[in-house]
């Protein structure tokens, strides 16, 4: 899955200019789903044909927790919905997402983060919306936001609120995160984070995903920052497919 969904949060990046042609590369590399704000949806009709559609998963939420909150103060921490499942169905979303952040050492924000979750969770269950949950641990006080520990805790969460899906980080190899997948009674796709430098250095990435048996990625600058977006898609699917993957 393609997340391009980051200017709402962090503005134009590179990458994410011209949405169309984007969407486009992504669509001609087979990506299983985007990941889009509902203002960015109306450019995958220019972009794909009914035969090639991807999945259209829509982004809920906005979030400080992605900025330089999340080194400063507990305080700073804020998130709000900007639409809701009902509204991403109208717009022809196959799944929405919604972020869970914990560790931000604010009671009042990690009580909110809980409790939005959960509202967004049963109106899912009532539309038959699936949900994917975003879970990261954000906050002064979190040394290793990729320790198994923290991963092991929010995604159990948001597994107990309703989710259908998780997005979240890797832990760095395939052992410590086979832990994480173990303790998550349902799926787990890996977010990429910053570009990690090379088609090579992602494709690493991907093979130990493959191996700590989470479901798939769930990679934004590591795609659609490369040189050449449709060859760099296809070859993580190759990777993700390859025969004798451990699941």
């Amino acid at each position: 899955m393609v997340a391009f969904d980051h200017p709402m949060f962090v503005g134009p990046i590179p990458g994410t200019g011209f949405p169309a042609r984007q969407i486009a590369r992504f669509v001609e590399g087979g990506a299983d789903a985007l990941l889009l704000n509902l203002g960015m949806m109306r450019h995958v009709a220019a972009a794909a044909s009914r035969e090639n559609l991807p999945g259209i998963i829509a982004r809920l939420d906005w979030t400080t927790a992605l900025g330089t909150a999340s080194l400063s103060s507990a305080s700073a921490f804020r998130s709000c919905l900007v639409a809701h499942p009902e509204d991403a169905m109208r717009a022809g979303a196959d799944a929405v997402i919604t972020f869970l952040v914990i560790g931000s050492g604010d009671a009042e924000f990690e009580k909110s983060e809980i409790q939005r979750t959960a509202r967004v969770s049963r109106e899912c269950e009532r539309l038959g919306m699936p949900l994917i949950v975003e879970s990261v641990t954000r906050g002064p006080n979190v040394e290793n936001p990729r320790d198994p520990e923290w991963l092991m805790l929010h995604t159990r969460i948001a597994a107990e609120l309703g989710a259908d899906l998780i997005k979240t980080e890797y832990s760095g190899d395939p052992k410590s995160m086979r832990t994480v997948v173990d303790a998550c009674p349902i799926p787990i796709l890996v977010l990429g984070g910053s570009r990690s430098g090379s088609d090579q250095d992602v494709l690493k990435v991907v093979r130990g995903v493959v191996q700590s048996g989470a479901a798939g990625v769930f990679f934004g600058r590591n795609v659609f920052q490369a040189k050449n977006i449709p060859g760099l898609l296809q070859r993580i699917h190759a990777e993700l497919s390859r025969p004798g993957r451990k699941v």
